[in-house]
Protein backbone atom coordinates (compact mmCIF):
# COMPACT_ATOMS: atom_id res chain seq x y z
CA UNK A 1 0.00 0.00 0.00
CA UNK A 2 2.59 2.52 0.81
CA UNK A 3 4.53 1.87 -2.61
CA UNK A 4 0.94 2.53 -4.17
CA UNK A 5 1.04 5.76 -2.69
CA UNK A 6 4.42 6.76 -2.86
CA UNK A 7 4.17 5.65 -6.70
CA UNK A 8 0.88 8.17 -7.00
CA UNK A 9 3.01 10.78 -4.92
CA UNK A 10 5.77 10.37 -7.62
CA UNK A 11 3.52 11.01 -10.73
CA UNK A 12 1.77 13.46 -9.23
CA UNK A 13 5.11 15.16 -9.00
CA UNK A 14 6.30 14.44 -12.19
CA UNK A 15 2.62 15.98 -13.39
CA UNK A 16 3.46 19.22 -11.36
CA UNK A 17 6.55 19.72 -12.56
CA UNK A 18 5.62 19.03 -16.26
CA UNK A 19 2.41 21.52 -15.99
CA UNK A 20 5.19 23.97 -14.02
CA UNK A 21 7.37 23.94 -17.43
CA UNK A 22 5.10 23.84 -19.49
CA UNK A 23 3.39 27.18 -18.19
CA UNK A 24 6.56 28.54 -18.62
CA UNK A 25 7.49 27.82 -21.69
CA UNK A 26 4.57 29.36 -22.43
CA UNK A 27 4.92 32.55 -21.07
CA UNK A 28 9.08 32.72 -22.75
CA UNK A 29 6.95 32.23 -26.26
CA UNK A 30 4.12 34.82 -25.38
CA UNK A 31 6.99 37.39 -24.53
CA UNK A 32 8.74 36.39 -27.89
CA UNK A 33 5.09 36.64 -29.76
CA UNK A 34 5.24 40.18 -28.46
CA UNK A 35 9.12 41.28 -29.43
CA UNK A 36 7.99 39.39 -33.31
CA UNK A 37 4.96 41.82 -33.42
CA UNK A 38 6.94 44.82 -33.57
CA UNK A 39 9.09 43.33 -36.79
CA UNK A 40 5.74 41.21 -38.08
CA UNK A 41 5.92 42.97 -41.69
CA UNK A 42 9.67 42.10 -42.10
CA UNK A 43 9.35 38.60 -40.70
CA UNK A 44 6.64 37.88 -43.06
CA UNK A 45 9.02 39.18 -46.17
CA UNK A 46 11.39 36.77 -44.97
CA UNK A 47 8.51 33.75 -45.37
CA UNK A 48 6.90 34.92 -48.61
CA UNK A 49 10.14 34.61 -49.97
CA UNK A 50 10.89 31.06 -51.04
CA UNK A 51 7.31 31.15 -53.38
CA UNK A 52 7.46 34.73 -54.09
CA UNK A 53 9.48 34.10 -57.66
CA UNK A 54 6.31 32.08 -58.75
CA UNK A 55 3.71 34.03 -57.62
CA UNK A 56 2.46 36.16 -60.60
CA UNK A 57 0.64 38.80 -59.16
CA UNK A 58 3.90 39.72 -57.10
CA UNK A 59 2.48 38.16 -53.60
CA UNK A 60 0.02 36.44 -51.54
CA UNK A 61 -3.70 36.63 -51.44
CA UNK A 62 -6.38 36.75 -49.02
CA UNK A 63 -10.04 35.94 -49.38
CA UNK A 64 -11.44 37.39 -45.85
CA UNK A 65 -10.99 40.57 -44.35
CA UNK A 66 -9.13 38.96 -41.27
CA UNK A 67 -7.18 36.95 -43.23
CA UNK A 68 -3.77 39.28 -43.39
CA UNK A 69 -4.03 40.10 -39.48
CA UNK A 70 -4.34 36.71 -38.46
CA UNK A 71 -1.38 35.78 -40.82
CA UNK A 72 0.52 38.59 -39.08
CA UNK A 73 -0.04 36.35 -35.63
CA UNK A 74 0.91 33.13 -36.98
CA UNK A 75 4.11 34.97 -38.58
CA UNK A 76 4.64 36.68 -35.21
CA UNK A 77 4.08 33.30 -33.37
CA UNK A 78 6.11 30.94 -35.82
CA UNK A 79 8.88 33.69 -34.77
CA UNK A 80 8.79 33.50 -31.61
CA UNK A 81 8.99 29.67 -30.98
CA UNK A 82 12.37 30.00 -33.23
CA UNK A 83 14.17 32.53 -31.46
CA UNK A 84 13.02 31.46 -28.14
CA UNK A 85 14.20 28.05 -28.30
CA UNK A 86 17.16 27.78 -26.99
CA UNK A 87 15.52 29.04 -23.73
CA UNK A 88 12.01 26.63 -23.88
CA UNK A 89 15.01 23.80 -24.90
CA UNK A 90 16.91 24.28 -21.49
CA UNK A 91 13.19 24.29 -19.98
CA UNK A 92 12.61 20.94 -20.91
CA UNK A 93 16.23 20.08 -20.00
CA UNK A 94 15.33 21.09 -16.49
CA UNK A 95 12.40 18.55 -16.52
CA UNK A 96 14.39 15.64 -17.62
CA UNK A 97 17.48 16.64 -15.31
CA UNK A 98 15.77 15.75 -12.12
CA UNK A 99 16.13 11.74 -14.04
CA UNK A 100 19.53 12.01 -14.81
CA UNK A 101 23.02 10.94 -12.68
CA UNK A 102 24.57 14.31 -10.80
CA UNK A 103 27.26 13.98 -13.45
CA UNK A 104 24.90 13.77 -16.55
CA UNK A 105 23.46 16.86 -15.05
CA UNK A 106 26.38 18.86 -15.89
CA UNK A 107 25.70 19.06 -19.63
CA UNK A 108 22.75 20.82 -19.18
CA UNK A 109 24.54 23.88 -21.49
CA UNK A 110 25.68 21.32 -24.06
CA UNK A 111 22.15 19.87 -24.17
CA UNK A 112 20.83 23.87 -24.76
CA UNK A 113 23.18 24.74 -27.41
CA UNK A 114 23.04 20.93 -28.96
CA UNK A 115 19.42 21.04 -28.75
CA UNK A 116 19.54 24.60 -30.29
CA UNK A 117 21.63 24.23 -32.95
CA UNK A 118 20.01 20.79 -34.31
CA UNK A 119 16.61 22.88 -34.22
CA UNK A 120 17.91 25.71 -36.35
CA UNK A 121 19.84 23.62 -38.53
CA UNK A 122 16.43 21.80 -39.59
CA UNK A 123 14.53 25.01 -40.02
CA UNK A 124 17.66 26.30 -42.37
CA UNK A 125 17.45 23.21 -44.15
CA UNK A 126 14.04 23.10 -44.79
CA UNK A 127 14.40 26.80 -46.01
CA UNK A 128 17.37 27.14 -47.88
CA UNK A 129 17.35 23.64 -49.78
CA UNK A 130 13.68 21.87 -49.09
CA UNK A 131 11.18 25.10 -49.95
CA UNK A 132 13.57 26.11 -53.25
CA UNK A 133 13.28 22.68 -54.91
CA UNK A 134 9.68 21.89 -53.90
CA UNK A 135 8.08 24.97 -54.87
CA UNK A 136 10.35 24.91 -58.33
CA UNK A 137 8.64 21.35 -59.02
CA UNK A 138 5.56 22.31 -57.73
CA UNK A 139 4.71 25.24 -59.45
CA UNK A 140 6.10 24.43 -62.55
CA UNK A 141 4.60 20.85 -62.61
CA UNK A 142 1.82 20.44 -64.99
CA UNK A 143 3.02 23.33 -67.61
CA UNK A 144 2.76 26.91 -67.48
CA UNK A 145 -0.82 27.74 -68.58
CA UNK A 146 -2.42 27.52 -65.31
CA UNK A 147 -1.28 30.57 -63.24
CA UNK A 148 -0.87 30.37 -59.13
CA UNK A 149 -3.34 32.17 -56.84
CA UNK A 150 -2.06 30.91 -53.16
CA UNK A 151 -3.84 32.31 -50.02
CA UNK A 152 -2.14 33.68 -47.28
CA UNK A 153 -3.75 31.09 -44.83
CA UNK A 154 -2.97 28.23 -46.90
CA UNK A 155 0.54 29.08 -47.57
CA UNK A 156 1.16 30.10 -43.36
CA UNK A 157 -0.31 26.82 -42.54
CA UNK A 158 1.73 24.57 -45.16
CA UNK A 159 4.61 26.86 -44.17
CA UNK A 160 3.98 26.63 -40.41
CA UNK A 161 3.72 22.78 -40.46
CA UNK A 162 6.58 21.64 -42.77
CA UNK A 163 8.98 23.77 -40.64
CA UNK A 164 8.32 23.03 -37.39
CA UNK A 165 8.56 19.41 -38.53
CA UNK A 166 11.65 19.19 -39.77
CA UNK A 167 13.10 21.56 -36.79
CA UNK A 168 11.45 19.28 -34.09
CA UNK A 169 12.75 16.33 -36.19
CA UNK A 170 16.26 17.12 -36.64
CA UNK A 171 16.29 16.97 -32.73
CA UNK A 172 16.25 13.22 -33.10
CA UNK A 173 19.84 12.58 -32.34
CA UNK A 174 19.16 14.71 -28.76
CA UNK A 175 16.23 12.50 -28.21
CA UNK A 176 17.57 9.51 -28.24
CA UNK A 177 20.51 10.22 -26.45
CA UNK A 178 18.77 11.21 -23.34
CA UNK A 179 16.64 8.15 -23.35
CA UNK A 180 19.81 6.69 -23.45
CA UNK A 181 21.29 7.97 -20.78
CA UNK A 182 18.21 7.56 -18.53
CA UNK A 183 18.44 3.86 -19.78
CA UNK A 184 15.91 3.59 -21.65
CA UNK A 185 17.06 2.37 -24.91
CA UNK A 186 20.63 1.29 -26.04
CA UNK A 187 22.63 1.63 -28.94
CA UNK A 188 22.15 -2.00 -29.34
CA UNK A 189 18.27 -1.47 -29.14
CA UNK A 190 18.49 0.75 -31.85
CA UNK A 191 20.64 -1.12 -34.34
CA UNK A 192 18.67 -3.58 -34.14
CA UNK A 193 15.20 -1.66 -34.79
CA UNK A 194 16.80 -0.10 -37.68
CA UNK A 195 14.59 -1.87 -40.23
CA UNK A 196 11.11 -0.75 -37.96
CA UNK A 197 12.76 3.05 -37.86
CA UNK A 198 13.24 3.61 -41.75
CA UNK A 199 10.26 2.69 -42.30
CA UNK A 200 8.52 4.93 -40.08
CA UNK A 201 11.03 7.77 -41.13
CA UNK A 202 9.41 7.06 -44.22
CA UNK A 203 6.04 7.35 -43.38
CA UNK A 204 6.69 10.55 -41.25
CA UNK A 205 8.31 11.91 -44.51
CA UNK A 206 5.33 11.28 -47.14
CA UNK A 207 2.86 12.50 -44.45
CA UNK A 208 4.82 16.03 -43.12
CA UNK A 209 6.37 17.01 -46.41
CA UNK A 210 4.56 18.37 -49.46
CA UNK A 211 3.24 16.24 -52.05
CA UNK A 212 5.86 15.18 -53.99
CA UNK A 213 9.01 12.31 -54.06
CA UNK A 214 12.07 14.72 -54.03
CA UNK A 215 10.84 17.02 -50.33
CA UNK A 216 9.59 13.38 -48.73
CA UNK A 217 13.55 12.49 -49.96
CA UNK A 218 14.69 15.52 -48.87
CA UNK A 219 13.46 14.84 -45.63
CA UNK A 220 14.45 11.43 -45.40
CA UNK A 221 17.74 11.32 -45.99
CA UNK A 222 18.68 13.24 -43.26
CA UNK A 223 16.45 11.30 -40.89
CA UNK A 224 18.44 8.25 -41.24
CA UNK A 225 21.77 10.21 -40.95
CA UNK A 226 20.30 11.56 -37.71
CA UNK A 227 19.04 8.35 -36.61
CA UNK A 228 22.57 6.46 -37.48
CA UNK A 229 24.27 9.65 -35.78
CA UNK A 230 22.08 8.79 -32.44
CA UNK A 231 23.21 5.27 -32.71
CA UNK A 232 26.82 6.93 -32.00
CA UNK A 233 25.67 9.11 -29.56
CA UNK A 234 23.85 6.54 -27.23
CA UNK A 235 26.81 4.52 -27.67
CA UNK A 236 29.05 7.24 -26.31
CA UNK A 237 26.71 8.65 -23.66
CA UNK A 238 24.10 6.28 -22.75
CA UNK A 239 24.06 3.93 -19.35
CA UNK A 240 26.35 1.18 -19.38
CA UNK A 241 23.13 -0.53 -17.70
CA UNK A 242 20.77 0.12 -20.02
CA UNK A 243 17.56 -2.62 -20.15
CA UNK A 244 17.44 -3.58 -23.64
CA UNK A 245 13.63 -3.40 -24.84
CA UNK A 246 12.22 -6.20 -26.67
Amino acid sequence: MSNFLEGNDSLMGHLTELRKRLLIIIFIIFIGFIVCWIFSSFIFDVIRAPILPYLPEGGLIFTAPMDKFLAHIKVSLIASIVVTCPVWIFQVWLFVAPGLYAKEKKMGLGFMFSGTFLFLTGVSFVYFVVYPMAFKFLMSFGGETDKPMITISSYLSFFTTTTLVFGLAFEMPLILTILGMMGLISSNFLIEKRRYAIVILAFLSAVFTPPDVISMLLMMAPMLLLYEISIFMVKIFGQKQNVEIQ
